[in-house]
């Protein structure tokens, strides 16, 4: 997973992969930098997702929240926004596009 910190709105990138073998990974990158103040995800790379993506995504807000900030996902690409949909999690997830 590449990240790249966007320091005006303190936003990473995900990488253009989000599936089950890279979960475990990308959370762990996503919550060190929630941790450094991070506050959004950019998902414009993001080209290869599964189901884990929507559970990162999930982690990653809660985390944020659990800081007390507001977090924001951003390029959320339409297959993702439509299996958060499917999944019935798309009310949980805060984007923009």
């Amino acid at each position: 997973m590449s990240e790249v910190v966007n320091s005006v709105a303190n936003r990473f990138e995900c990488g253009a992969t989000l599936t089950h073998e890279s979960a475990k990974a990308a959370l762990s990158a996503g919550l060190q930098r929630i941790a450094a103040g991070a506050n959004g995800v950019d998902c414009a790379p993001l080209t290869q997702f599964d189901s884990f993506a929507l559970a990162v995504l999930l982690a990653w807000e809660r985390a944020a929240q659990a800081r007390g900030a507001r977090f924001e996902i951003v390029n959320l690409p339409a297959g993702l926004a439509s299996l958060a949909h499917a999944y019935g999690v798309d009310s949980l997830i805060t984007t923009r596009h």
